[in-house]
C-alpha cells in the first residue's frame, strides 16, 4: 500500500465531484436512494467527470433487487458498488444476530456481480457498534461470511443505546450517522482480513489521523463530518463543505507519513 485512501461520500454532482478531486480525494462515492428511482443523469455525469479527472467512483445503492443492480451497474459502470444493509436482528433486549436470510440473499447477490461484472470492485459495509457496545453485534463473524465474494471492507456505526433504541439516519442500513464505532474492532478486523479495510463512522477532520494510526486501515471514509452546515449547524446531505475536507486531506496524510516513520514496510 503506496497510502491511505480518502473516499467521501454523498457527492451528487460532476462539479462537486470535481472540485472535491482537486482537493486530494481518490475514492468519489455517490448514492442511488430507491429502486424506483434508480436512473439518474446528474449520477451518471458525475461517474464520468471522477474518470475523467483520474480518481476512483464508488455507488451505493440503497436497494438490492438483483435485476435493479445489474441495470444499475450496466448504466453507470462505476469502478466499486457499495453495499451497507445494516445484516443484524435484534436478538434480545441487549444482543443481535446476523440475519441468514438477508445474508445468503446479499451473498449471492456479490457472487452474480462478480460473474456479470468482473471489473466491479465490490465494498462491503461491516456493522460496528460504538464504544462500549461492540459485544452486541457479530461484527466480526459477519465479515467472514463476506470476506470471499469482497473486495473491500469498510466498517460503519450501528447505532446502539441501553433503552434498546437502534435509529439508523436510512431504515435498514449502516451509515450518515456521524458517531464513530468501536476502533478496537476496527483494529481487529483489519488484523484478520486479507482484503483492505477502509475506516469509516464518524470520521472528521479532526479525529482521521488518531483514528489511523489506531486502526491501521488502507483508507478512510467521510460523509456526515464533511458536510456543510445549516443556520442551526446541522449537516446538509449531499452538500460538502470543502474546507473541511481540505483539512481531512492534510490530517490523513499527516498520519500516512507518521505510519511510514513506524513502519519501514509502508511505502
Amino acid at each position: 500500500m503506496k497510502k491511505v485512501l480518502i473516499q467521501i461520500y454523498e457527492i451528487q454532482t460532476p462539479d462537486e465531484a470535481a472540485s472535491i478531486i482537486a482537493l486530494g480525494v481518490d475514492h468519489i462515492g455517490s448514492v442511488l436512494l430507491s429502486n424506483e428511482e434508480w436512473k439518474s443523469q446528474s449520477i451518471k455525469d458525475t461517474i464520468e467527470t471522477v474518470h475523467e479527472n483520474g480518481a476512483k467512483s464508488s455507488l451505493i445503492t440503497l436497494f438490492n433487487d438483483q435485476n435493479t443492480v445489474f441495470r444499475a451497474l450496466d448504466y453507470y459502470r462505476p469502478d466499486m458498488v457499495h453495499f451497507c444493509e445494516m445484516l443484524v436482528k435484534e436478538k434480545d433486549r441487549r444482543s443481535y444476530e446476523y440475519d441468514p436470510e438477508m445474508m445468503k440473499h446479499l451473498i449471492d447477490l456479490q457472487v452474480n456481480i462478480r460473474e456479470k461484472f468482473s471489473q466491479i470492485n465490490i465494498i462491503r459495509s461491516i456493522p460496528i457498534a460504538p464504544p462500549g457496545f461492540s459485544e452486541r453485534i457479530p461484527s466480526l463473524q459477519m465479515a467472514g461470511f463476506f470476506e470471499p465474494v469482497s473486495d473491500f471492507f469498510l466498517t460503519d456505526t450501528f447505532m446502539i443505546f441501553d433503552k434498546n433504541v437502534d435509529e439508523q439516519p436510512v431504515e435498514g442500513f449502516v451509515g450518515i450517522t456521524g458517531k464513530t464505532c468501536d476502533w478496537n474492532i476496527a483494529s481487529r478486523l483489519v488484523e484478520n482480513s486479507r482484503i483492505p479495510v477502509i475506516l469509516a463512522g464518524g470520521i472528521s477532520p479532526e479525529n482521521a489521523y488518531e483514528g489511523i494510526l489506531k486502526v491501521r486501515p488502507a483508507g478512510v471514509d467521510s460523509c456526515t463530518l464533511t458536510n456543510a452546515q445549516n443556520n442551526f449547524g446541522a449537516p446538509v446531505r449531499f452538500k460538502k463543505d470543502p474546507e473541511k475536507v481540505k483539512r481531512l486531506v492534510a490530517a490523513v496524510r499527516n498520519a500516512e507519513k507518521n505510519m511510514k516513520k513506524l513502519n519501514p514496510n509502508f511505502k
